[in-house]
């Protein structure tokens, strides 16, 4: 299914303004750039665009209060500085099982001053030596990259795989 079609069919006779989280994940972006999403769709926080064929951010419109960004398994390797012009408040970025090669790719996201979990996992930049300390050091706003801490301590709450509980004195080993 088409993005744009699957953009409208999830709006289920809401306006865009009106959607705080949107999932299309598995639906076919024509030309790997991101289609039917615009301006109009200002109070989206979670958005989620998993293996739907995007080689591209420069067509993701301005949602300044998008927080929450899922964009595992596609095929974007860089011109990630989009991000930090369009999506200012991002807290958590899942690039993970995209085509970034380089810390010049993850460098544009310096900007996003909020990033406070990045997922790189599956990604060729973690072939590189040192990877972890060079992007915690690159990114020192981040927090969890791929999960884990610098001390290699889990994200406390992985909302996307657990129920969203928040926990904030979980202390785990």
């Amino acid at each position: 299914m088409e993005m744009k079609k699957r953009i409208s069919l999830e709006l289920r006779n809401r306006t865009p303004a009106e959607v705080a989280e949107l999932v299309v994940d598995n639906c076919r972006s024509t030309d790997g750039e991101v289609e039917g999403l615009t301006d109009d769709f200002k109070e989206l926080e979670f958005l989620s665009m998993v293996n739907v064929g995007l080689s591209s951010l420069a067509k993701l419109p301005s949602l300044p209060k998008l927080r929450k960004l899922e964009l595992s398994d596609n095929n974007i390797s860089g011109a990630l500085e989009t991000l930090s012009e369009k999506c200012p408040n991002l807290t958590y970025l899942n690039l993970s099982g995209n085509k970034i090669k380089e810390l010049s790719n993850v460098e544009a996201l310096q900007n996003l001053k909020s990033l406070r979990s990045l997922d790189l996992f599956n990604c060729e930049i973690t072939t590189l030596e040192e990877y972890r300390e060079s992007v915690f050091e690159l990114l020192p706003q981040v927090t969890y990259l791929d999960g884990f801490d610098q001390e290699d301590n889990e994200a406390p709450d992985s909302e996307a795989e657990d129920e969203g509980e928040d926990d904030d004195d979980d202390e785990d080993d």
